[in-house]
């Protein structure tokens, strides 16, 4: 079995692949994990650290060939706005509720929840369903790409001031 070590950015790699591999938005963000490639085929992904994976990012195998990931078609609704300023709105009160969201220019993609297409509906959104792959937004707790910042800076005054037992 080919082990994945690295890989490469969407569009970084011209060569065709050699297979794809097809997963929902909450499997793709990886570091070491079986994967089923489309011809049956599995390879071993095992890399340094976790990646969130986007579709069209290349897998690189230790030949040297290249696995696609493709992101794979889920049942979203797609939110349509009056206008632009509509569009943030609605962004912020799906924000509001820590949704997983797609946010576009003139779209927001989200998975499907009958509550919060209720909630859109009455804020004056057009929601449509929709079956497409889906990359929502990182949150801003999501570490990006392992670069954690200043280890040692913050841990100085831990254990001292706040034990004062008088």
């Amino acid at each position: 079995m080919q082990h994945v070590h690295s890989y490469r950015p969407a569009g970084e790699v011209s060569d065709p692949p050699v297979d794809i591999v097809t997963l929902p938005h909450d499997l793709r963000h990886l570091r070491r994990k079986l994967l089923h490639l489309s011809n049956g085929d599995m390879v071993m992904l095992d890399l340094k650290e976790a990646v969130l994976f986007h579709d069209g990012d290349r897998l690189v195998l230790e030949n040297g060939d290249t696995v696609e990931v493709k992101a794979a078609a889920e049942k979203l609704f797609e939110v349509r706005a009056k206008n632009r300023l509509h569009l943030i709105e609605l962004a912020w009160h799906l924000g509001n509720r820590h949704l997983s969201a797609q946010i576009e220019e003139d779209r927001i993609l989200i998975l499907r929840d009958h509550v919060i297409r209720s909630m859109l509906q009455g804020l004056g959104a057009t929601v449509l369903d929709v079956e497409e792959g889906f990359q929502p937004a990182r949150g801003a707790y999501h570490a990006h790409g392992g670069h954690e910042h200043a280890h040692g800076a913050h841990d100085h005054a831990h254990g001292h001031a706040h034990h004062s037992h008088d």
